[in-house]
């Protein structure tokens, strides 16, 4: 997921976001442990999806503190 459609979501959307990209790191890394991971590239995709994700939780938290 890139940058923009990130930052569309909502507060709400985002925390779901992140759970199922949490989940989906999960998996794949399972799935690495036991040779059935196809596609190597989803492991480091989502986890920059995951720290894309907090970084736009964070500029939120920021800018309304600072608002």
């Amino acid at each position: 997921m890139d940058i923009a459609k990130i930052r569309e979501l909502s507060d709400t959307e985002l925390e779901n976001a992140l759970r199922e990209a949490k989940q989906d790191l999960w998996q794949a890394r399972f799935a690495l442990s036991t040779r059935q991971l196809k596609d190597y590239s989803t492991i480091p995709q989502t986890r920059r999806t995951i720290a894309r994700i907090l970084t736009v939780q964070r500029e939120r938290k920021q800018l309304g503190r600072t608002a």
